[in-house]
């Protein structure tokens, strides 16, 4: 009979709830799956998907910074010369500003097309911050007399 008692008991030890490795099985069981798709996702952002070795890992600081240098890149490229120049009027000087309008349609031709433009913005930001007279001081033949005509829409 005392074989038969031991029988029973270590069946029901195999058929009921179990000890920690049967826990732990169910645990891991659960939360296995969980973990291998997250890693799995984890590891598509991480493949260097564009063939350039400098971008392997992709940070929130670097999605930050590309959605900024792609608005950049939508502005054209005489919108970002005409804020940069009227930064540095602003800091400098308006002859200095004309100065690098001037090195910059020799160096970048197809900007030609849009010098009267920025010149004019010059002449009329020249205005508000020195007034007609002194920024008229500052004119010169840069894209014919457009900064001139920018002071004088500015003045009137």
């Amino acid at each position: 009979m005392k074989h038969s008692a031991n029988h029973s008991t270590t069946q029901r030890t195999r058929r009921g709830r179990g000890g920690p490795a049967r826990r732990i099985g169910r645990s891991l069981a659960l939360v296995l799956p969980v973990v291998m798709v997250l890693s799995g996702t984890l590891a598509v952002t991480r493949v260097n998907w564009s063939g350039n070795p400098s971008d392997s890992v992709l940070t929130a600081s670097d999605v930050s910074a590309a959605h900024q240098s792609s608005r950049q890149a939508a502005k054209a490229p005489q919108d970002v010369l005409r804020d940069r120049l009227l930064a540095e009027l602003q800091e400098k000087d308006p002859g200095v500003a004309l100065t690098h309008l001037q090195a910059a349609v020799n160096g970048r031709p197809s900007l030609a097309v849009h010098c009267s433009s920025i010149a004019r913005a010059l002449g009329r930001a020249a205005v508000r911050m020195y007034g007609p007279s002194r920024a008229q001081s500052y004119a010169r033949p840069v894209c014919d007399t457009a900064f001139a005509s920018g002071v004088l829409a500015a003045r009137g």
